[in-house]
């Protein structure tokens, strides 16, 4: 018997800076496709979800948990499928997609303490800071839904 595939716990976060902009990083994996994302990653089994937020921050960006305030984190998760032809391919094919917990944060540092390679193995090629609305449009098709929902969570926030 084949039982339904899970979805990956997963933490993402909107980082955004003082002048209301957003961190946009180009996947490394994914750079052909022109898609960029916020950080995200998944969360170790027994893992608070803040503390989760805030490593995968750091393992991504730089930037550490003094470069920041968490201004807001949304009330629900958000799950969201992958595509059908990436079933089973990611993750070790455990999950179907994943279930996403979102922090906002506000970056408190300048621009030179983001490294993308701060934690050897970068996630990311490349950066910008992005107007939050345009996120939607950056991501690859099936977040889409999943960004549109966190921008309308924390637009009075930004």
């Amino acid at each position: 018997m084949n039982l339904p595939l899970a979805y990956r716990p997963c933490v993402g976060v909107m980082l955004v800076n003082e002048d209301g902009l957003a961190f946009a990083g180009m996947r490394i994996d994914n750079k052909d496709s022109g898609a960029w994302q916020m950080p995200q990653g998944g969360v170790d089994p027994d893992e608070d979800l803040v503390a989760a937020a805030l490593r995968e921050l750091e393992e991504e960006t730089g930037v550490t948990e003094a470069m920041v305030t968490i201004l807001k984190q949304m009330e629900e998760p958000i799950p969201y499928d992958l595509p059908e032809e990436l079933v089973g391919k990611l993750w070790g094919g455990k999950y179907r997609g994943q279930m996403q917990e979102w922090f906002l944060m506000r970056f408190h540092g300048s621009d030179a303490d983001i490294n993308l390679e701060a934690h050897g193995q970068p996630e990311f090629c490349e950066w910008r800071w992005v107007e939050p609305e345009q996120l939607p449009e950056l991501i690859v098709p099936f977040k889409r839904r999943v960004y549109r929902t966190v921008l309308e969570a924390f637009r009075d926030l930004i």
